[in-house]
């Protein structure tokens, strides 16, 4: 019985490669689903062989850790160098998003704060 050993449901593409590869370098069968149309189906990677879990997925958590570190790793280094982007600059990148998000928390702000506002009129 297959059993489901790695969602891919907001997975970065070289993470979902990088465990596929993974899972063929050890050996272990599998098959690939996808989120569907819409979107709601369970997107990952299932394991064929149910009694193979407990090893593939320590594998895949061995796996994981390393990567968390490197990126981890990584994002130091750009910080210590003054290269991390930072949210202003992701903004700036984007001004007309920025733009539409800061009205929507406004447009929100004034919903919320209108009935005391009110109040004493």
């Amino acid at each position: 019985m297959s059993v489901l050993i790695f969602r891919l449901n907001g997975v970065d593409d070289d993470e979902a490669a990088d465990v596929r590869q993974l899972l063929d370098d050890n050996g272990f069968p599998y098959h690939e689903t996808g989120a569907g149309f819409l979107g709601l189906g369970t997107a990952g990677l299932w394991l064929l062989q149910a009694e193979h879990k407990r090893e593939a997925r320590a594998l895949i958590d061995a796996y994981q850790q390393q990567r968390a570190a490197r990126l981890s790793a990584e994002y130091r280094a750009l910080c210590d160098a003054g290269r991390a982007e930072t949210a202003w600059q992701r903004a700036l990148q984007h001004p007309f998003r920025t733009a539409f998000h800061l009205a929507g928390i406004a447009a929100i702000l004034y919903l919320m704060l209108v009935p005391f506002l009110t109040l004493g009129r």
